[in-house]
């Protein structure tokens, strides 16, 4: 859940008078190979004496109306039903024998409501949490975890988890910063970079020299000479560069073109080096193809370092349909179009987390370049009224350095819980050439398709709403 939604519903479960109050959650579904989660949509607070009632079986019950009000919207919003109280307690708790008798009174008849969507229940104490799920009248499982996704990053179980991974003795000295527990995460975190070019590169091999055990690249293209001084650990020959050299014929170009290594490759290779343990998926593909799509809804973590309107998009999608937290990263060269003088220059790391705008209401995802992207390239040669080659933008490694650096420092200390909660959650601009940083507040439409609140919006929906993916 958000850490809004969080902060919501732990401020209505423990406001101070030591007692139990009730909430019903709806949330939407999502399923992979690696696990089921279940995304926090709407928060329904229970009005103590109204909604959240006595009971003759136990302590306090939520009241008829209250969940027939709530069950039918589930149902008719293809949500998951979770019914919400707190026990008293801090680091660990625990359904009592009354709740899971009322659970197999109830729940197989909330299921015959909700035409087999999945129903069920969630206990809080103040840092801890149990869930009894129901998939069917047969099927009924406990949680393992719930993952606030706020400013900080928060995770809730039933009992306090002493985890025995096996930390090699080579992170000893970044162990000594975020402790044992921080590796932890690192190791058993999927992460994903889109774009392993220049500052893609530099993404993949930072967050493997910090321990991620799962790592997620994503790049359809093949190195070029001129992408060799920005691609980190890459090599001349990576780029067929005999063959690319602007002096030889054109087939003999287009041989070197064939035979240049994938961009991903290089990535992998890079990693390899650096942490030979971390587990490597490699797609050299559109991001925006479906299979990637559904490995990159999956992750802990998204770095979008490729530039194209598409992909944006679908990172945004992914961020508030499933509740992954990311960030974009890119940098810029301005100039004047008549003269040529450099106008300026900067760097700029975009968080972009479920609780703050997104790049649609930011302006950041260009609608007629998304069209002409999503074109054929016959198309958009018709399209142009100049037959002219794309014009190359200017590219410093320095400059990728900067974001890269700010975005991997962003995710280490939110992984591993060290990121401060009055942090800027703001844009970062870096301007070298005046040696400036400014921020910039993103600003959120409550009726945005993606991060609003309103219903027709796919936030949390996780696989009840469409992607917007491309056919593989």
């Amino acid at each position: 859940m958000s850490g809004q939604a969080y902060a919501e519903l732990h401020n209505h479960l423990f406001p101070g008078d030591a007692d139990e109050h009730g909430a019903v959650i709806l949330a939407g579904l999502a399923e992979s190979e690696r696990n089921i989660r279940l995304l926090v949509r709407e928060v329904h607070l229970a009005r103590d004496g109204k909604d959240f009632v006595p009971s003759k079986r136990g302590h306090r019950r939520l009241c008829g109306e209250f969940v027939t009000e709530h069950i039918l919207r589930a149902r008719d919003e293809r949500l998951v039903y979770l019914a919400v109280h707190n026990h008293i307690g801090t680091n660990q708790v625990a359904f009592s024998p009354v709740d899971l008798r009322s659970h197999e009174r109830g729940y197989p008849a909330l299921l015959d409501v909700t035409r087999k969507q999945p129903v069920g229940a969630l206990v809080f104490a103040k840092n801890a949490v149990a869930g009894d799920i129901w998939f069917s009248q047969h099927t009924r499982v406990p949680i393992e975890s719930a993952l606030v996704v706020g400013a900080t990053r928060q995770s809730l179980t039933p009992t306090p988890v002493n985890d025995d991974s096996n930390i090699p003795h080579y992170f000893d000295r970044q162990v000594r910063l975020f402790g044992e527990a921080g590796q932890v995460i690192l190791q058993k975190a999927k992460v994903a970079v889109i774009g392993v070019g220049g500052a893609g590169s530099m993404l993949a091999e930072l967050i493997a020299r910090l321990g991620v055990g799962h790592v997620v690249l994503v790049d359809s293209e093949r190195a070029e000479p001129s992408n060799i001084p920005r691609l980190i650990g890459s090599r001349w020959a990576d780029a067929a560069s005999w063959f690319m050299s602007p002096t030889r014929p054109k087939w003999i170009q287009a041989i070197g073109r064939k035979f240049a290594r994938l961009k991903v490759d290089l990535a992998q290779r890079n990693i390899r080096h650096a942490s030979p343990d971390t587990k490597i998926e490699t797609y050299a593909t559109d991001c925006c193809h479906s299979k990637v799509a559904s490995t990159l809804k999956d992750c802990d973590y998204l770095f979008l370092a490729a530039d194209t309107m598409r992909a944006r998009l679908l990172f945004n999608a992914l961020v508030y349909q499933y509740l992954v937290p990311g960030v974009q990263v890119g940098a810029k060269v301005l100039s004047d179009k008549t003269s040529g003088i450099v106008t300026n220059v900067y760097a700029v790391t975009r968080p972009v987390t479920p609780d703050h705008g997104c790049l649609l209401c930011n302006q950041l995802i260009n609608p007629s370049k998304l069209q002409e992207e999503s074109s054929s390239e016959q198309e958009r040669q018709n399209q142009r009224y100049v037959d002219d080659e794309d014009i190359v933008a200017p590219s410093v490694v320095t400059l990728n350095a900067l974001t890269a650096a700010q975005a991997a420092n962003d995710f280490l200390f939110y992984m591993t819980g060290l990121m401060s909660e009055q942090a800027n959650q703001g844009y970062q601009l870096f301007q070298p050439t005046k040696r400036d940083v400014s921020w910039d507040d993103p600003r959120r439409d409550p009726q945005c398709l993606h991060c609003g609140t309103s219903s027709r919006s796919c936030r949390a929906r996780g696989d009840g709403a469409e992607l917007p993916t491309i056919s593989s």
